[in-house]
């Protein structure tokens, strides 16, 4: 050591401090960078965030649905038809107990229609008039205002429509129905084609008379409105 000069040992000496100071900077310029904050770092609100209202869901409404038919009235039936009216007579007794049934072999609309004058007169005709004809013969306007005439008094009249291989079914069909919507209130139409039609097995050979399943059915309609 006593080749080194006074000199040089302050100069190593300031050398050492100097060292040290820049040191002790470094690292304190370390500490600070670790706690501010990231560049470009989003400041998040601070707002409490926003809920939706929950949905409430009220179910539909239930539907009613009417039925087509009319009320039941109480008293007596008349039934007044063709030989139709015989195929579905032993049907409809059970069906519409007390009926008082008149059928008759080639029975036309007109021939029915005094047939309703009669009993009206004799006083035996029921509350309710069932209508089965068409079956062998045209049916026009004036023959159903006829009818409703002949049974003036009763509380309803039930026309049943025709389904028969006939040229003429067709027409009778839209003369009944138009019939009956002239008299709303008092006439209804049993809708014997619509529900026969796709049942031809319901029919004997003649795809006219009914068998014991035909007749059922169709006393079964019948029964519905009276």
């Amino acid at each position: 050591m006593s080749g080194i000069s006074r000199a040089d040992r302050v100069i190593g000496v300031v050398l050492i401090l100097v060292l040290a100071g820049l040191t002790g900077l470094g690292l304190s310029q370390n500490r600070s960078s670790e706690h501010s904050p990231l560049s470009g770092a989003t400041t998040l609100s601070s707002s409490p965030p926003v809920t939706a209202a929950p949905v409430t869901t009220v179910p539909p409404a239930p539907t009613t649905t009417t039925s087509t038919l009319p009320r039941a009235i109480a008293g007596p039936v008349t039934a007044v038809g063709d030989s139709i009216m015989l195929d579905i007579q032993p049907d409809l007794t059970v069906d519409v107990p007390g009926v008082q049934v008149d059928g008759l072999v080639s029975r036309q609309f007109e021939a029915g229609i005094a047939v309703v004058q009669a009993d009206r007169a004799a006083g035996t005709l029921g509350k309710v008039l069932v209508v089965e004809l068409g079956t062998n013969g045209t049916v026009t306007s004036s023959d159903v205002d006829a009818m409703v005439q002949a049974a003036a008094g009763v509380s309803r009249i039930v026309f049943v429509n025709v389904c028969v291989p006939r040229p003429w079914a067709a027409s009778d069909n839209a003369v009944l129905a138009a019939g009956v919507a002239r008299y709303p209130g008092l006439a209804v139409l049993a809708d014997w084609n619509t529900l026969a039609t796709p049942h031809p097995e319901w029919f004997t050979a003649d795809q006219v008379h009914l068998n014991p399943d035909g007749a059922a059915a169709l006393a079964a309609l019948i029964a519905k409105y009276t």
